[in-house]
């Protein structure tokens, strides 16, 4: 059973070490106008695998109830979003630049 308790020491370890990475990067957030005076939130800045990055696209779309994609590492959201993703963000770890 020790072996068991040391394998899950290590997979603790681990993910204190991701939250670490996680919270070392500094993303910053800016807003564009698109086509038709359209707004979009873009985040860049983030050093993960995509699939991180998707899931947290994921997540800020579902809160912000609003369309957005991944696209060459940054987050873009539809609508003007500076205000409240910002606090999401500092939720999930992340420290913002201004």
């Amino acid at each position: 059973m020790s072996n068991d308790d040391s394998l899950d020491d290590l997979l603790d370890e681990l993910d204190s070490q991701g939250d670490l990475e996680t919270s070392q990067q500094v993303l910053s957030i800016r807003m564009e106008t698109r086509r038709y005076g359209k707004p979009v939130t873009i985040i860049e800045g983030f050093d993960l695998p995509d699939s991180e990055i998707q899931s947290v696209a994921s997540d800020l779309k579902s809160a912000m109830g609003t369309g957005g994609t991944v696209d060459e590492g940054r987050i873009e959201l539809q609508g003007d979003h500076q205000d409240r993703v910002p606090e999401l963000l500092r939720d999930r770890g992340f420290e913002i630049r201004k």
